[in-house]
């Protein structure tokens, strides 16, 4: 890869409007890291885009002269996917912020990459519309749900990004603009290149807008917290919820030492932090009485197999109460310890319980605090490791080895190394180890049918 010189600089100055263009000391550290990662990156250049035209043009400079390019969003990634490691030029996609249509015939909205989960969502909601995909970051860009084809919570129910996504627009490293899918609701035209993109973390282009599926908004929901004295209890019942044919729209699973970081964390009581651990679903319908019959089937499925109780959140002080908790159990857990690195594990859902009980034999063995939390419906886990008091030496020895462990074990119980948060560099050897050559040979290949010279987000995924 080739580093940037002054004369390359002053050539991108004049492809970017005055005030788009940042170097040296002008480039915030934030820039230089995402939300997890480990060390410091900073490109050489960052460029603050306000289109696609602007986009093209530095990525066919950047291309002729074989300078690494990074696309960028809100930075809220966790396994270093958005990162410069090789300097050049970082593009910031996080001011393409407008939502460009709304087609409420075909139930999609146009998007650029910078709108925020949270601000689509809202303009969904108040057009008596959903958009589904619900990671639990609101901050975090579509483009970079796009990009690592996030899940979230009402994933068991809904699915993920991917399959909301009916149309991109995007940049090719040669700089040229290419439009795929649209609008249809089904195309069997040819190979599916749009597919590749999502879930690619911009290794393959840079996303310049999204058409997105919208559904009508439920007229009703309803969270159900379901306590448990032990977490065999508790999973044991998930494949039966599933079965059961009340479609719960999430299935949450929390034990109580990270509910009790997170009322530390918030300053906030939960409804109720006596219990071993609790099971948390979501329902929704199109009427109170459908909700009803769901969530009633499922509290007496639970309450039948070994619950304690059965609270439902139906009152605004209560939902902001659970929901609150739950969405802070990433901050609680950094809150408690200078330094962690997480797992986003997934495996079919009969086999959680067995890995959380392999967790807990490793940090016995490892001495390491490793606290989980997890989308238990779609048997996807977040686990960390908390570095807690152990020096830089004794830390990076204890990551390896616990991490090692943790991806081997889901290989052996069919898992996957991420449920929604990609590879970035971080997670890059487990996807090889876990993938085989074959695979990573496939990879390697789409990658350079698509960017030949290797210039887009060098370092990640292959």
């Amino acid at each position: 890869m080739n580093r940037l010189t002054k004369k390359d600089i002053a050539v991108l100055k004049g492809l970017v409007p005055e005030g788009c263009l940042y170097t040296g000391k002008q480039i915030s550290e934030d820039y230089a890291h995402d939300e997890l990662s480990a060390g410091s990156y900073k490109p050489q250049a960052l460029i603050k885009a306000e289109d696609e035209k602007q986009i093209s043009a530095v990525m066919k400079y950047a291309n002729t002269r074989r300078f690494p390019v990074v696309a960028r969003g809100a930075g809220t990634g966790l396994v270093g996917g958005a990162v410069a490691l090789y300097g050049g030029i970082m593009i910031d996609l996080s001011g393409m912020d407008r939502i460009l249509e709304l087609d409420s015939e075909n139930l999609t909205v146009t998007v650029q990459p910078g709108v925020l989960l949270m601000d689509l969502q809202k303009y969904a909601d108040d057009r008596e519309l959903m958009y589904p995909p619900d990671p639990g970051e609101k901050a975090a860009t579509v483009g970079g749900n796009i990009s690592t084809n996030a899940g979230g919570m009402r994933a068991v129910k809904y699915g993920v990004t991917r399959d909301y996504v009916m149309g991109l627009t995007v940049v090719l490293p040669d700089g040229e603009i290419v439009e795929m899918g649209g609008k249809v609701a089904k195309n069997s035209s040819g190979y599916s290149l749009m597919d590749l993109f999502i879930g690619s973390e911009g290794t393959l282009g840079i996303i310049t807008s999204a058409v997105l599926r919208l559904i009508p908004k439920p007229a009703s929901s309803v969270s159900l917290l379901i306590p448990f004295p032990g977490m065999e209890t508790a999973l044991s019942l998930i494949p039966r919820i599933i079965l059961s044919k009340t479609d719960p729209t999430a299935v949450e699973y929390m034990e109580r030492d990270i509910i009790l970081m997170a009322e530390a964390y918030l300053g906030k009581k939960f409804p109720d932090s006596a219990s071993g651990c609790y099971l948390l679903l979501t329902f929704d319908g199109q009427s109170v009485a459908e909700v009803e019959t769901r969530y009633e089937a499922v509290a007496d499925l639970c309450l039948a197999n070994g619950a304690t109780d059965a609270w439902i959140v139906d009152t605004d002080e209560r939902h902001t109460s659970v929901w609150g908790a739950r969405g802070a159990f990433l901050e609680a857990i950094k809150a408690s310890t200078p330094g962690i690195d997480e797992c986003d594990v997934v495996l079919p859902r009969n086999k959680v319980c067995d890995f959380i009980l392999y967790t807990h034999e490793l940090a016995e063995e490892l001495q390491v605090r490793i606290p989980y939390f997890g989308h238990a419906g779609d048997g996807n886990l977040h686990v960390y490791v908390c570095r807690d008091r152990m020096d830089k030496e004794r830390w990076d020895e204890v990551l390896a080895e616990a991490f090692g462990r943790m991806y081997k074990k889901a290989a052996e119980f069919g898992g996957q190394v991420s449920g929604e948060h990609g590879i970035g560099f971080a997670k890059r050897e487990y996807l090889h180890a876990l993938l085989g050559e074959a695979q990573m040979r496939l990879m390697r290949g789409i990658k350079k049918a698509f960017d030949p010279n290797g210039i887009l987000n060098p370092g990640k995924i292959v």
